[in-house]
């Protein structure tokens, strides 16, 4: 499991962002995404790329991915999301951080999965 962090300007670009991720780069997101406070989002983004950001966010998500830490960045790479997507493996102090606090976090309103392009729809009589 791999968590990946992305900060935005607004809810739109969150929600375009969690639909590219499953459709496009075809990771599996495991339950809701939640909101994270955007002070604490851009403080973890600021340590773990250890520079400083261009710009701060508006909102911010957490979410929980079934694919390791390296299948996730290679499949982000080729994706262009309209946010900030940063994966946080475990070898970071701030996944464990974000790990503790993630089922306390608020869930985001408006995320619905992709539907599973496996299931057909039945066919009318």
């Amino acid at each position: 499991m791999t968590l990946i962090l992305i900060r935005a300007e607004n809810q739109t670009k969150i929600l375009n962002s969690l639909a590219d991720i499953e459709r496009h780069a075809g990771l599996k997101i495991n339950g809701t995404p939640r909101i994270m406070e955007n002070s604490m989002a851009d403080k973890y983004a600021q340590s773990i790329l250890n520079a400083k950001l261009r710009s701060r966010s508006k909102i911010a998500v957490v979410v929980s991915v079934q694919e390791d830490a390296t299948r996730s960045i290679l499949q982000i790479k080729k994706i262009h999301p309209p946010a900030h997507i940063l994966v946080i493996s475990k070898e970071y102090t701030q996944w464990e951080k974000i790990k503790k606090i993630f089922n306390t976090l608020p869930p985001l309103k408006g995320y619905y999965s992709a539907k599973n392009p496996n299931l057909k729809k039945p066919r009318k009589k």
